[in-house]
């Protein structure tokens, strides 16, 4: 398991886009970024270029979606992923585009949060919601790339029953063991017991279980939380997991940076443990 960091593209940097990775010593990142207008052909050469030229690899892509996103319990459910309809073709379109910008600079996947998949799988709204995920797999099939989940809005058995209903053959997870428990949905650990074989790649977060019906748990430093990450680093090397370690802090400026590198130690003993 190799240890990397999620990390934005950077197109107004005068500096290698990557120095930012290189400074933590890591040679490993998921590269993110939420405007479609950097999907094109002049970004992904700059991305190669200097991706080598700072000895990164990029792991998978975090392809973000054009409208708004809450990321709470009241305005989630109609604005986050391709759950809502009124930005569902236009968030379809931008998958696509991304897919096409993670074929041409070489990533293995596209990641992103799907949204709040409905549980009851009677709900009149899901076939259109699996229909939509599907396309946009097929579409990441046809480039030879995979479509890999972000969990965090739905169950561990909604995400498993939902790649079962897609059924393509270049789906996984991207596992957020934090966001299951920020949103309450599971337990990370017993998480892995559902969905564990789809895993592809973990995000080290961590966090608390909400207080209120209203708002998500708060995020921590990773080792502050609820995630028990010995045992769930355990839990991985037990079901073979060798996919890459990204460690995401979602705060800033030098705060960051030191719980990053803490981040970094701790993962080394974890592994050990």
């Amino acid at each position: 398991m190799e240890i990397g960091v999620i990390h934005t593209i950077q197109p107004d940097s005068s500096e290698n886009m990557f120095n930012p990775v290189s400074e933590f010593g890591l040679t490993v990142c998921q590269l993110c970024c939420w405007d479609t207008t950097y999907a094109t052909p002049e970004m992904a050469e700059r991305v190669i270029r200097e991706a080598k030229e700072a000895n990164v690899r990029i792991c998978a892509f975090w392809a973000g979606v054009p409208g708004p996103q809450q990321w709470n319990f009241t305005e989630g459910p109609v604005t986050l992923g391709l759950v809502p309809q009124a930005y569902r073709a236009e968030r379809v379109k931008a998958l696509k585009q991304w897919a096409d910008f993670a074929q041409w600079i070489g990533a293995p996947a596209i990641i992103t949060h799907c949204g709040f998949i409905p549980e009851n799988l009677t709900d009149p709204e899901y076939p259109a919601v699996v229909e939509a995920i599907r396309e946009v797999a097929l579409y990441c099939e046809s480039k030879g790339i995979g479509f890999w989940f972000e969990t965090g809005q739905e169950t561990p058995i909604v995400l498993l029953r939902t790649i079962e209903r897609v059924g393509t053959s270049n789906l996984g997870i991207n596992m957020d063991p934090a966001n299951l428990v920020l949103y309450g949905k599971g337990n990370p650990i017993d998480a892995l017991d559902v969905f564990g074989r789809y895993v592809r790649n973990i995000h080290v977060k961590d966090g608390m279980y909400p207080t209120d019906g209203d708002h998500l748990g708060k995020e921590v430093r990773a080792g502050e939380g609820k995630v028990e990450f010995p045992l769930f680093m355990s839990r991985l090397k037990q079901i073979g997991f060798t996919g890459e370690l990204i460690i995401e802090r979602e705060i800033s400026g030098q705060e960051q940076k030191d719980d990053i590198r803490r981040t970094m130690t701790d993962l080394q003993t974890w592994l050990q443990a």
